[in-house]
């Protein structure tokens, strides 16, 4: 079985979780299946991580000062050709189900994509792209709506694909989570471990006699650092927050984040904001530096970034919404905090201050109280070893493109 993934993302050029979601998956399916990627920011001259064939495509040079959505759709265009000669076209995010779609049809193959996120569930990427947003919603409606199969990341996104694409057969949705790289991530130990979360502690300013809450995410609308900021302010003086934040979707949401650090940084001692991208064991020993994970997002289909908190031995507490709830045991591995949320696809809380004072009450509770983070944290990383295995989401992976091939 030849499958050929399309993304946007792949290594070097990561910046969110679909980018570790597709090398990740394609590592695993390599010793399993023939496949092979297809991504941006080409040309590529080396294999992808496990030895995996891929070809990089570059911007269109003529489409140097078009609109962001249209010169992603010149790229997809380059890859529709190489597409032929695979038994199936697998796409990841918007940004490469044209693709998919077009050499699907091409191709007289089936056409598979995975949801990682929902165009319907961002309407603030209107702000980054104009009038790009309207051409991205229909080149990923378009997309879902031809597509022979899709791979939901939770049971949450399944339930917003079926919403938002009414015309999506539901018998042609599955469900397969994300995984978790266990060896990759997990706590430093022993002498030389220790030294690297004391060099971190020590780099970023961490105090390692003070209760330590980490967030780590792109600065954009859906992952909720605004609320997060607010409940900040309610916290005990004592605990104290590292912001691994960085990326801004716009200029406008860099100001938004930018000036509200500086004020509440002025108001209290204690706040870190790391605005790099780290590489990833640096990043392992902040997290392993502090106590506990929030991830307050407003919208969520998943969030790799609980998976790897947790596999580091960290417990988090999250919004209870998209599919934070399928990886958070509540009470168990961290503390799930309600959210009502206005229905028009931005994720907005009916009661932003609500949200708020019940995030900072959940972080508070579990910050200083260090004897039940350690053993909820030590929980977390048993759950992501009990169900988040790559090895377990590629088994699972290809039986989807099993049944699709088998027209199931």
């Amino acid at each position: 079985m030849r499958v050929d993934l399309v993304t946007r993302e792949y290594p070097p050029h990561i910046y969110g979780g679909a980018g570790v979601h597709v090398s990740e998956l394609a590592r695993v399916l390599r010793s399993r299946i023939d496949v092979r990627v297809h991504a941006f920011d080409g040309p590529r001259t080396e294999d992808g991580p496990g030895g995996v064939p891929v070809t990089g495509y570059s911007d269109l040079p003529e489409l140097a000062d078009a609109n962001a959505a249209v010169r992603t759709l010149g790229v997809d265009l380059q890859m529709v050709d190489a597409l032929a000669g695979a038994d199936l076209v697998h796409s990841h995010t918007w940004y490469a189900n044209l693709a998919g779609h077009l050499g699907g049809l091409l191709g007289g193959i089936p056409h598979v994509l995975s949801a990682h996120s929902l165009e319907p569930m961002r309407p603030w990427k209107a702000e980054q792209l104009g009038g790009g947003y309207a051409v991205s919603s229909w080149a990923e409606r378009t997309a879902y709506e031809g597509a022979a199969g899709v791979i939901a990341v939770s049971g949450g996104m399944r339930g917003d694909i079926l919403a938002s694409y009414p015309q999506v057969d539901p018998d042609k949705v599955h469900v397969v989570h994300n995984g978790i790289d266990l060896e990759a991530w997990q706590r430093p130990t022993g002498d030389e471990g220790e030294a690297r979360i004391a060099a971190a502690r020590e780099r970023f300013g961490i105090d390692a006699d003070r209760p330590a809450v980490v967030f780590v995410g792109r600065i954009t609308r859906q992952k909720g650092l605004p609320h997060l900021l607010k409940a900040i302010e309610l916290l005990p003086e004592e605990v104290q927050v590292v912001l691994c934040a960085g990326a801004p979707d716009t200029k406008e949401i860099a100001a938004e984040v930018s000036g509200a650090v500086a004020e509440l940084s002025a108001q209290r001692n204690g706040i870190v904001w790391i605005e790099e991208m780290l590489p990833r064991e640096e990043l392992i020993a902040v997290l392993a530096a502090c106590d506990v994970f929030v991830c307050p997002s407003v919208y969520e289909p998943l969030g790799i970034v609980n998976l790897e908190a947790m596999a580091v031995g960290l417990p988090v507490v999250g919004s209870a919404t998209g599919g934070i709830p399928e990886v958070v045991d509540d009470g168990v591995t961290g503390t799930l905090v309600p959210i009502d949320q206005v229905q028009d696809g931005t994720g907005t809380p009916t009661d932003p201050a609500r949200f708020q004072a019940d995030l900072a009450a959940a972080l508070t509770d579990l910050a200083t109280d260090p004897e039940r983070a350690r053993s909820q944290g030590v929980a977390a990383r048993k759950r992501v070893e009990d169900h988040f295995s790559w090895e377990a989401i590629a088994d699972r992976t290809i039986e989807v493109y099993e049944r699709i091939l088998a027209g199931a």
